[in-house]
């Protein structure tokens, strides 16, 4: 995963993230926004105590890579696809 402002992708079917390497991803990371359903879960990782295994959970889908789409905007991750979401963060 690249930071969108660098202009580079990572290809997931390539180059999947699976297991506990999907943490990666939340270097530099401050905000994390997950997609779940109808619902957007919003993490401030500075203040709110969770647990790798949590993280995992939000960040990986049922094959054990991470949901697609992730989107790394400044310190912020986008996790999964929500219209909404989108609209209010990226807008």
């Amino acid at each position: 995963m690249h930071d969108i402002s660098d202009g580079l992708v990572q290809n997931a079917i390539k180059e999947p993230l699976e297991g506990s390497s999907a943490l990666s991803v939340l270097e530099d990371v401050e905000r994390v926004y997950v997609a779940k359903g109808r619902k957007v879960i919003d993490l401030n990782l500075a203040q709110d105590s969770v647990t790798e295994s949590e993280l995992l959970n939000l960040l990986l889908g049922r094959s054990g890579k991470l949901r697609a789409p992730t989107i790394k905007v400044g310190v912020s991750l986008l996790v999964g696809y929500s219209q909404e979401m989108f609209t209010s963060i990226l807008l």
